[in-house]
């Protein structure tokens, strides 16, 4: 077994409120995957969730496109929009399909899997010598979203340290809970913002990774984006400093969050289970 020191994700297990987070995070996915729906029509279910999530991801990035608007679109390149918002939903959509082919690059290699992710979203929409790798010095970042937070972005330094540490925990493994891991690295991204575009949707697809690749969630029907969506950007924003800061509250406070918005996400595949039920979907 391994002990506190040897396993930091485990001891953030064990912080005020994240135990009744994980149980009921872990009650509420027993709840969808045990409905009569996800017997025989699962398929349909995690494509639904998968378009749902993608949409709230690219809402989160400042494209609320309608979720009918997104199912009609075919084409979403830079020509299809004056505000850029086509880029993030068409990267959104890309992520979430890549999301489910990388499990084993992630199982070996998570810092080649988030290079993967951001060639799969920023390809094509930025210069391709920034696409795919960790920012240089001088870099800017476009992430307007974190950017409201005032959040201070770490040199190239800090994050390429902070990124193998993350990388080495993770191949370490860990006791934690799938909600406390995927918290750490979903949060960490945002916090890190380790490309030069694209990190928020970047950072929700890893832990789309996490949650599946876990076990929590093995047929990817549990948007949490939908429920980090819901529960608004101002929400995100605040608990994204609770987890900056770094002390016991903030860092259970980010978790509680991400269990909220899983819990959320859950209640949507839900609702796709009963409409499905009813033949409406």
């Amino acid at each position: 077994m391994s002990t506190p020191a040897a396993d930091p994700l485990a001891v953030l297990g064990s912080l005020p409120g994240v135990a009744e987070s994980v149980d009921s995070v872990r009650q509420a996915v027993d709840r969808v995957y045990g409905h009569r729906v996800m017997r025989r029509r699962s398929d349909e279910v995690a494509s639904e969730a998968a378009l749902r999530g993608a949409r709230a991801s690219a809402a989160l990035s400042g494209a609320d496109w309608p979720l009918e608007e997104v199912r009609r679109r075919s084409d979403f390149s830079a020509t299809t929009s004056t505000d850029g918002s086509a880029l993030q939903v068409g990267a959104a959509l890309r992520l979430t399909a890549e999301a489910g082919q990388l499990l084993g690059v992630w199982r070996q290699s998570p810092v080649q899997a988030l290079a993967r992710l951001h060639l799969v979203a920023a390809g094509g929409a930025v210069p391709d010598e920034m696409v795919g790798r960790p920012r240089l010095v001088g870099e800017k970042v476009d992430e307007p979203l974190v950017g409201l937070a005032e959040l201070s972005l770490p040199e190239p330094g800090e994050v390429m340290a902070r990124l193998d540490g993350l990388a080495g925990l993770l191949l370490a493994g860990s006791e934690a809970p799938a909600l406390v891991v995927g918290a750490v690295v979903h949060g960490e991204l945002l916090a890190l913002r380790p490309f030069g575009s694209f990190n928020g949707a970047v950072a929700r697809a890893a832990q789309r990774i996490v949650l599946v690749g876990s076990g929590l969630d093995p047929k990817s029907i549990c948007p949490a984006e939908v429920g980090h969506a819901e529960l608004g950007r101002a929400g995100y924003l605040k608990a994204l400093e609770g987890y900056v800061s770094g002390t016991p509250e903030g860092m259970a406070g980010w978790i509680a969050h991400c269990g909220e918005a899983l819990g959320l996400g859950v209640r949507e595949s839900v609702a796709v289970c009963e409409a499905l039920q009813r033949g409406a979907a």
